[in-house]
């Protein structure tokens, strides 16, 4: 018996061998592919993850944090001292760009609105008033009521604001009484 002893030629090694830098060429590009997928999503993430602490900054920054408010006067329409301060973080502001909206029911059918800038502020105790507000210290606003009377067992919405920073939202309910130094928080 004979045997034949094949061996590779030229043209079946140069087959291998292109076969070979297709695959290699086609992981290449499976590659590239994969990766420019990462990062586009991981681009997409980073782009959702910096807008949402962007809004959150803008929501948080320089808002009023409301600590307590008690009835100063009881008499129609009535008289409110409320006790705040800056939230963390906040900027030192002026009391001219915060702001106040206190709603009622009137009592007529219609939504009563009392409404001012925080120019009135006092130091806490009222001994002056501070030109700048500044985070970490407390301060008082009497609010002379003059659309929505004090009665009791009565909601009062409270919306403080500041330009260019957060805005806070708080009920005020008065209890059974409406006694001079009764808290409405």
């Amino acid at each position: 018996m004979k045997t034949i002893d094949k061996s590779p030629t030229k043209n079946e090694t140069g087959a291998i061998g292109i076969g070979a830098m297709i695959v290699f060429i086609a992981l290449i590009l499976v590659a590239a592919v994969a990766s420019a997928v990462i990062i586009q999503t991981a681009e997409k993430l980073q782009q959702t993850a910096q807008q949402t602490g962007d809004d959150t900054q803008a929501e948080q920054w320089t808002r009023i944090v409301l600590i307590d408010a008690i009835i100063e006067d009881e008499t129609a329409p009535g008289k409110l001292i409320l006790t705040f301060e800056l939230g963390a973080g906040s900027s030192t502001i002026l009391p001219a760009v915060a702001a106040y909206s206190i709603m009622c029911d009137d009592g007529a059918g219609a939504i009563g609105i009392d409404d001012a800038t925080f120019a009135l502020v006092d130091d806490l105790g009222g001994a002056t008033q501070p030109t700048p507000l500044v985070p970490g210290i407390a301060y008082e606003l009497p609010i002379t009521l003059v659309n929505c009377a004090i009665a009791t067992s009565t909601d009062y919405q409270l919306v403080m604001a500041v330009q260019g920073g957060g805005t806070t939202y708080e009920i005020l309910s008065t209890g059974l009484s409406t006694a001079d130094g009764t808290g409405v928080v």
